[in-house]
C-alpha cells in the first residue's frame, strides 16, 4: 500500500493569501505512519541533516522514495502552476529543534517549492507550530498555524513574501524537508554544507554523550 494519500492532496485547495500554500493532514496514511516512525533515522542533533549521512532504511526509505516519484511531482506542478521538469530535489531530515530555531524567514531564492512533512505523534506543545505569516516582522500576525502532527504536510511556493516561523520549542521535533531547487549546483552546495555540520554533531555526541 502507498505511504501517501495523493488523492487527499489533489482534493485540498491551495490557499493564495498571503502566498500560495496548502496543508494536508493525514497525508501519510495513518495506518502506515507508525511503520515509518519506527524506521525514522537516528538524527545526531538539531538542524538539517542530509540523507547521505544518516541510515535511511525500511519504511522511511520507502516514504522518501515515493515522494520522489512522478505522481507527487505532477500533483505539485498542477496545484502550484509550476514546471518542475529537470529541476532537482533536495532532502533534509530533522529530529530536534533548539529554543533559538523558528525565526521568521522566506527560504532562499534557489528554492522553488518547499515541502515539509511532519513525523511526530500528536503535538501538544504551544511552541513549534509553524505559522504562515502575513509579514516578515510579526510572528503573531499569521494566516494559519500548523501543528507538526505526524503525517501532516505543508507545501508552499517560495516567494519574497513566503514568510514563516514558529514560537520557540526545544526538544524532539521530527520533519522531512524536500525542495525542488533551481540547479544541481544548489543541491551539491547545500547538501555538502549540511553534511559537514551533521558529521560535526555526530562527533560532539560521541565525545560528550549528548546531542550538539
Amino acid at each position: 500500500m502507498s505511504f501517501i494519500d495523493i488523492e487527499r492532496f489533489r482534493a485540498t485547495p491551495v490557499e493564495t493569501a498571503p502566498y500560495d500554500y496548502l496543508v494536508v493532514r493525514n497525508f501519510v496514511r495513518p495506518e502506515r505512519l507508525q511503520d515509518v516512525l519506527k524506521d525514522y533515522p537516528d538524527v545526531p542533533g538539531p538542524g538539517s541533516h542530509p540523507p547521505s549521512v544518516l541510515t535511511i532504511k525500511g519504511d522511511f526509505a520507502g516514504l522518501m522514495a515515493e515522494l520522489d516519484q512522478a505522481p507527487f511531482r505532477k500533483a505539485i506542478e498542477e496545484k502550484f502552476g509550476v514546471d518542475l521538469t529537470g529541476k532537482p530535489t533536495m532532502y533534509t531530515v530533522r529530529g530536534f529543534t533548539r529554543a533559538t530555531d523558528g525565526k521568521i524567514h522566506t527560504d532562499s531564492e534557489t528554492k522553488i517549492i518547499t515541502v515539509l512533512l511532519y513525523m511526530n505523534d500528536a503535538w501538544d506543545s504551544d511552541g513549534g507550530r509553524l505559522r504562515v505569516l502575513n509579514n516578515g516582522t510579526d510572528l503573531n500576525d499569521f494566516a494559519a498555524e500548523i501543528p507538526p502532527d505526524g503525517g501532516t504536510l505543508l507545501v508552499f511556493k517560495r516567494s519574497d513574501k513566503s514568510w514563516h516561523g514558529h514560537e520557540p520549542f526545544a526538544g524532539k521535533r521530527r520533519a522531512i524537508q524536500m525542495n525542488w531547487v533551481t540547479s544541481q549546483a544548489v543541491v551539491d552546495h547545500e547538501q555538502g554544507r549540511h553534511a559537514r555540520s551533521s558529521k560535526f554533531k555526530k562527533f560532539v555526541r560521541f565525545i560528550t554523550g549528548r546531542a550538539a
